[in-house]
């Protein structure tokens, strides 16, 4: 059987394993040749070898997106190379361990790739989306956004970010061709929760989520034109409450005078 006509070509952040390595798989076979990056190459060959089945063309990065310089030449390539026509930033780092017991160069790392590496890669690729009127961007963000008294506040306040900066770029981007969407994963059973220092396998089992089934279900809502894509949610409803609940906040967020119940006269 023949590839199907390429769509271009996806840059996959955290690709080795996990989440990225299925996200990998399933972009190439929807006609998507790949750029590869993550920092152990010898993974990213493995996952490469894995794929060739594909016909796609694929490229590896051997790039860590905590150190600056290495951000810096995946966002070049973003900005200069127009083949590009989709970028899914998948790279996180998390900690499971208490705030005050944590060690503060590592929390400082997972803000700079889950917030500072994810925004300059997202608006690096995205004025050539615009301007080529055709992009995707999906932005991996997690369930804990909605939920900062669960794991490290630090992570959940990463992620929180990503929800937002992809909520604001929805309305930026309205009109221009370009497709931007957020997905936020529950518990999925990929190495990353051993680098958090919980393994997986300490977690219940009735909420983990095979990692392929979580980026099946992303993809299916991609399809569905979600903009925020829960895997997990067994109703689209309860989140579209959840944000209207949220919107209703709005007109009363900001008053010239204190409120009532506070009992302070200007």
């Amino acid at each position: 059987m023949s590839a199907p006509t390429s769509k271009g070509t996806a840059l996959i952040t955290g690709a080795s394993t996990g989440i990225g390595a299925v996200y990998a798989d399933r972009l190439a076979k929807r006609g998507y040749d790949l750029i590869l990056v993550a920092r152990s190459q010898e993974n990213l060959s493995e996952v490469a070898a894995r794929l060739k089945s594909t016909g796609r063309r694929i490229e590896t990065i051997a790039a860590d997106l905590t150190k600056a310089e290495d951000v810096r030449s995946i966002a070049e390539r973003l900005r200069t190379d127009p083949a590009i026509t989709a970028l899914v930033n998948n790279a996180g780092l998390d900690s499971a361990g208490k705030l005050l017991d944590s060690n503060i160069d590592d929390l400082e790392s997972i803000i700079y790739l889950n917030v500072t590496a994810l925004t300059r890669l997202a608006l690096a690729a995205l004025p050539g989306f615009v301007a080529r009127k055709n992009g995707l961007l999906i932005n991996i963000a997690s369930v804990v956004a909605l939920a900062p008294d669960l794991l490290n506040g630090t992570y959940s306040g990463t992620k929180a970010y990503v929800v937002n900066f992809t909520q604001a770029l929805k309305n930026e981007l309205e009109g221009t061709g370009v497709t931007v969407q957020v997905v936020l994963p529950g518990a999925t059973a990929t190495p990353f929760w051993a680098k958090a220092g919980r393994p997986v396998e300490d977690l219940p089992s009735e909420i983990v989520m095979a990692a392929e089934d979580m980026v099946d279900a992303s993809l299916a809502g991609l399809d569905q034109h979600e903009l925020v894509t829960i895997p997990a949610l067994p109703d689209s409803a309860d989140w579209e409450k959840y944000d209207a609940a949220r919107k209703a906040l709005g007109p009363n967020l900001s008053h010239r005078e204190p409120a009532a119940r506070y009992g302070i006269q200007s």
